[in-house]
């Protein structure tokens, strides 16, 4: 398995991008065989790589979102850095920026003068806002899609303000929509040698990441249900919905209408939820009141026993249902780690394992392959003596400081 090419390999990538979601997509193109070379600024390279949690000089957040790219630092404020830029995208599938918008054409490195250099390079561009609207010019980050996109209700419940997560929802969907978006690009390039520009955005992922849930609210011109995820019509309710065990650990069930009263049976709430007047879900979803008292009377029987004992009882049942984990407990589930999404890296340096992300994907022909983040500036002399230049001059480049 070990020497079995990955999806991309052959596919070249040449990336001016930094944080979180401009760097995820190309991370992904590496893990599954593609060539990625990251530029970095001489003698500082990415800010993130001192960001997150450290260990022995090894960043989480740049681990995450750099491993297995290739890193050259490259001065691209001089002649000869912008020489070197242009002598890779020569060659490359795929160029990625996600700077402020307008400066990658200040510095010489915009759509139109690297598509004359290459006509079927895809180029790919991320913004903040998207570069249509009145703020298009403005820079963005995790907070500003997760602000606009509308994620904020989903973290509040009934009364709470809303806020954004601790988790960067907004750069993760925007990376692996851009990852899609590139490999579509891609895809349209090798059979007919015609590049383009793909843009994305903070906000564009976070409103496609609403899915149905966004349209519903729109249809019908008004705020979704919380409390609980409850939908469909007064006749065909669904519910997905949280609560606490005794203990205060959280689980979630999501049932169809045809599967309600059969798992209300199944945890024997259905005689407390009819004394009470709370058997019918579908008044959820014209009154108010009624959704409260349904929600708060399964509150209160869910809140007598043991999650493990309601989870063993809905599953017996055939109901979805599950632990709402934390993320530390997330990366410890028997589900999560006999599927490969994490897993260990050694890393020589600090003599020990690490946990990382492993890969969403199980490819049965060629599988992906993890890396780990590169040393500042770690592959230049090996790219540039790819490009033609002798030792003697990469020597020069580095004392001109253009390396």
């Amino acid at each position: 398995m070990a020497d079995q090419p990955g999806p991309l390999t052959g596919v070249k990538a040449v990336t001016c991008s930094t944080a979180q979601a401009g760097t995820v997509p190309y991370m992904l193109m590496a893990d599954l065989g593609a060539e990625v070379i990251k530029i970095e600024v001489p003698g500082v390279g990415d800010n993130s790589r001192t960001a997150g949690e450290m260990k022995g000089g090894i960043s989480s957040f740049f681990e995450t979102n750099n491993r297995g790219v290739k890193s050259l630092t490259l001065n691209l404020k001089s002649d000869e850095g912008r020489k070197i830029l242009h002598g890779l995208v020569k060659d490359a599938d795929i160029f990625g920026q996600n700077f402020r918008p307008g400066a990658a054409e200040k510095n010489g490195f915009g759509y139109e003068e690297l598509k004359k250099i290459n006509p079927a390079l895809v180029y790919v561009s991320i913004s903040g806002y998207g570069l249509a609207g009145p703020h298009g010019a403005l820079p963005g980050t995790d907070a500003v899609g997760q602000a606009l996109g509308g994620i904020a209700e989903a973290y509040a419940g009934p009364g709470e303000n809303m806020r954004t997560g601790v988790v960067s929802v907004a750069d993760e969907s925007c990376a692996i929509l851009t990852f899609g978006g590139l490999l579509a690009a891609l895809y349209y390039a090798k059979n007919t040698g015609i590049g383009q520009k793909v843009e994305t955005s903070l906000v564009g992922g976070i409103v496609r990441l609403m899915g149905w849930t966004m349209t519903t609210t729109m249809w019908r011109d008004a705020n979704p249900i919380t409390g609980a995820r409850i939908n469909g019509t007064r006749e065909r309710p669904g519910i997905a919905a949280t609560f606490n065990d005794r203990d205060g650990k959280p689980l979630v069930f999501q049932l169809a209408h045809t599967d309600w009263t059969r798992a209300m049976e199944a945890l024997d709430f259905l005689p407390t939820l009819k004394e009470r007047g709370a058997d019918d879900l579908g008044l959820a979803l014209v009154s108010g009141a009624e959704k409260d008292k349904i929600l708060s009377t399964l509150a209160e029987l869910f809140a007598t026993d043991s999650r493990d004992r309601w989870l063993e009882l809905l599953r017996a049942a055939d109901v979805v249902s599950a632990p709402v984990n934390t993320l530390l407990e997330a990366s410890n589930d028997a589900d999560v780690l006999a599927n490969g999404y994490i897993q260990e890296v050694e890393y020589p340096e600090i003599g020990e394992s690490l946990k990382v992300h492993g890969t969403p994907w199980q490819f049965s022909e060629t599988p992906a392959k993890l890396g780990v983040a590169p040393k500042l500036g770690e592959h230049n002399d090996e790219i540039l003596s790819g490009l033609g230049y002798s030792d003697t001059e990469i020597a020069a480049l580095r004392e001109q400081k253009v390396i």
